[in-house]
């Protein structure tokens, strides 16, 4: 709480300040100021994800249970490299579908090596690498 604040100001088109308005209104922030923040963080999380500091990613898949041997090969894959598998949820959907989160601390390259193999097995029906990071500031 003790956050140090610095108020600036800065100027834009009428059109651009109405889109930025809706976003604040339509996303529930309570001002300008907390979207912006977050609009920084956004940048702060992809510039790291540019780089080589370690991140965490959360890979969601969605796949035919019923497929032969692929969930054995999501294992394979998981574990075929050194990254920090830090958790993952796995939960029936219906009778042959099943989601999964695996929840994925390496560094970004890895991550994405990961994801791309995953996502490309035979009975992967969606996936999709959310991409995080701690954010200092």
């Amino acid at each position: 709480m003790g956050e140090k604040l610095t108020r600036f100001s800065i100027t834009i088109p009428e059109e651009l300040l109405e889109y930025l308005d809706s976003k604040v209104v339509n996303k529930g922030y309570s001002s300008r100021s907390e979207f912006i923040r977050d609009m920084i963080r956004e940048k702060i999380i992809e510039d790291k994800w540019s780089g080589e500091e370690e991140v965490i990613g959360v890979l969601t898949v969605i796949y035919d249970h019923h497929h032969r041997e692929l969930t054995q090969k999501m294992i394979d894959i998981q574990h075929s490299r050194y990254i920090n598998v830090m958790c993952t949820t796995h939960i029936h959907l219906d009778h042959h579908n099943c989601l999964e989160t695996i929840i994925i601390r390496g560094k970004p390259s890895e991550i994405e090596n990961i994801s791309i193999k995953i996502s490309g097995l035979k009975g992967v029906k969606f996936a999709k690498l959310t991409k995080t990071s701690k954010v200092e500031m």
